[in-house]
């Protein structure tokens, strides 16, 4: 922050308290109404603190002290941060949010660069894809940091940064996909429950748990997930600039942030302290980090209070027993 900043930033704090303490003394000392001068005093200085509060917000706006954005993605990645068939599950990662904080953060003149802090095991394909591109169009260098997982929708987070760094003991990779289904059907037997089909479309109820997976459907479902496959190889060669078959012969696999700098899959390994030194080397200025965090209006906060509350209750469970049918990032 430069010293015109720092001047700004004192000379408005003061002068807006100047005028809240000036307008307190008015309202409670030179003109009581049927108060005595102790509560009158008592009153001006409250006014006067008040007025420093909305003072330094004020300035805080007008002369922001921070000149890199972080945004954080932690936990399993879905569209609205829910994890399970009954949103959300506690410590989901919504990105929608995530594409906002994001976007705001390509907007703030002062935000010079983007980090992004990954500690995510994956989760739904198109959410996570949303999430990349986002990152590959803010305006700036943008560097990503894994703290303690990087894994599949995360690491396609990872490859729209321009850097990834990880710790040592970092879990990093997971490029793969996975889609499951629940076989239910010999239970369905048991319990006499019978299946009906009424579909338009051959393959319309694949993947149906009370019925049988015929092998045409299998292939189907199967040729699905190789498709998203390559889609996630190809983000990871582009944005991660590795060769196909380095990406392919992963197979997978998670690796320790040490082994995942071997390969190429990490760029460096360091501490945040570290990271926020490169990401100052990268605008030529001491990195002053912002978090930048979801705007919820108050009826959001408690609605998802609640929804939380009746996850512990059991949704979240009920939800995982009865599987959602979601192609994931795993």
């Amino acid at each position: 922050m430069g010293i015109a900043k720092s001047v700004g930033r004192v000379v408005l704090v003061f002068a807006v308290a100047a005028v809240a303490a000036a307008a307190g003394w008015a309202l409670f000392l030179a003109y009581p109404v049927d108060l005595t001068d102790l509560f009158g005093v008592v009153l001006a200085v409250g006014v006067a603190a008040a007025g420093l509060r909305a003072g330094a917000n004020l300035a805080g706006s007008l002369f922001p002290d921070y000149n890199v954005a972080e945004v954080a993605v932690e936990g399993p990645i879905s569209r609205d941060g829910g994890g399970s068939a009954v949103p959300p599950s506690p410590g989901g990662a919504g990105a929608d949010e995530v594409v906002e904080q994001i976007e705001r953060a390509d907007a703030d003149r002062n935000a010079e660069a983007l980090l992004v802090k990954l500690n995510t095991p994956g989760g739904e394909i198109v959410p996570s894809q949303d999430i990349r591109l986002a990152a590959e169009r803010f305006d700036g260098p943008t560097v990503a940091y894994a703290t303690d997982t990087c894994a599949s929708g995360g690491y396609e987070i990872a490859a729209g940064c321009d850097e990834l760094w990880a710790r040592e003991g970092s879990i990093v990779g997971s490029i793969g996909v996975i889609g499951s289904r629940v076989n239910a059907a010999d239970l369905a037997d048991r319990l006499g429950v019978s299946y009906e089909q009424f579909t338009a479309g051959r393959f319309k109820d694949a993947g149906v748990p009370l019925k049988e997976l015929e092998e045409e459907e299998r292939e189907y479902l199967q040729t699905l997930v190789d498709d998203y496959y390559d889609q996630f190889v190809a983000d990871v060669v582009e944005g991660r600039d590795l060769a196909e078959e380095t990406v392919r012969e992963t197979e997978a696999r998670v690796y320790l942030g040490s082994e995942a700098a071997d390969l190429g899959l990490v760029d460096e390994l360091g501490t945040r302290e570290d990271v926020e030194a490169s990401v100052g080397e990268r605008i030529g200025a001491d990195a002053v980090v912002e978090e930048f965090e979801p705007q919820r209006g108050l009826a959001d906060r408690l609605r998802t209070g609640a929804q939380r509350v009746a996850y512990g209750f059991g949704a979240g469970l009920a939800g995982r027993l009865a599987g959602d049918g979601r192609f994931r990032f795993e």
